[in-house]
């Protein structure tokens, strides 16, 4: 299965895996899932570690998207034309993005975020 993963699924990998469920976890390790992370999601990590919110540093999220075999999936303008027609259900800039990429993508994403599960169409796994 082809998926998208939420920053926060990253990150809770990486600092806290005792924060995932049985299911993310799971759907981590299993080496038939085609795991992506978004660009946006490495601009939100720098950015929150740039504000000193988060302690990832550039080499522990290499490490770790090398770790889970996670790809990265560009942020493209048929990304961002979906923005025009998303409901403004979530307020943070980062997290519509990456919902209009998955809604454009056709792919579940994995957060632990319950605003994303209000968007019509988007699977979400956690």
């Amino acid at each position: 299965m082809r998926l998208l993963l939420d920053t926060v699924a990253l990150i809770f990998s990486v600092e806290s895996p005792e924060r995932l469920t049985k299911r993310a976890t799971g759907i981590l390790q299993n080496t038939e899932n085609i795991l992506e992370l978004s660009a946006i999601s490495l601009s939100e990590i720098a950015a929150k570690a740039a504000r000193g919110k988060l302690n990832l540093s550039a080499a522990d999220t290499r490490h770790a998207l090398e770790d889970l075999d996670i790809r990265i999936l560009p942020y493209t303008a048929n990304h961002a034309f979906f923005l025009f027609d998303l409901p403004p259900l979530h307020a943070d800039p980062f997290d519509r993005q990456i919902i209009a990429q998955a809604l454009c993508e056709e792919i579940p994403v994995m957060t632990c975020d319950e605003k994303f599960s209000l968007y019509h169409g988007l699977k979400v796994l956690w």
